[in-house]
């Protein structure tokens, strides 16, 4: 673990979207199909499943509704999904932000 509590990994590999980790392990754990976690959370099935795709990323509005369903709170869902938008962000604009110089103070 780094100074700041976060797991190092290879930044070679992408973090896992929250959304995986909810269907492929928190879902299954509970034995809940996904009907009946998005009637628990008060979201639809539509929008859960985006986010269980990974083709929609975790709000801080599910983030709480996900820290309250799992009991763990909602920083730990937004950490996750900055985590990998970070990563994605990064390499899309590499190039453009070697570009950039960085100000220092006088």
């Amino acid at each position: 673990m780094g100074d700041d509590g976060d797991v190092r990994r290879s930044p070679d590999f992408p973090p896992t979207h929250p959304g995986e980790i909810l269907r492929d392990e928190v879902l299954p754990a509970l034995g809940m199909p996904v009907s009946i976690a998005a009637k628990k959370l008060g979201v639809t099935r539509q929008a859960l499943h985006r986010v269980l795709a990974g083709t929609a990323a975790v709000s801080p509005e599910m983030a709480l509704r996900l820290g309250k369903f799992c009991g763990n709170g909602p920083g730990l869902w937004l950490r996750l999904q900055a985590a990998h938008d970070l990563w994605h962000a990064e390499r899309s604009l590499r190039d453009e932000i070697a570009k950039i110089d960085t100000e220092r103070a006088a």
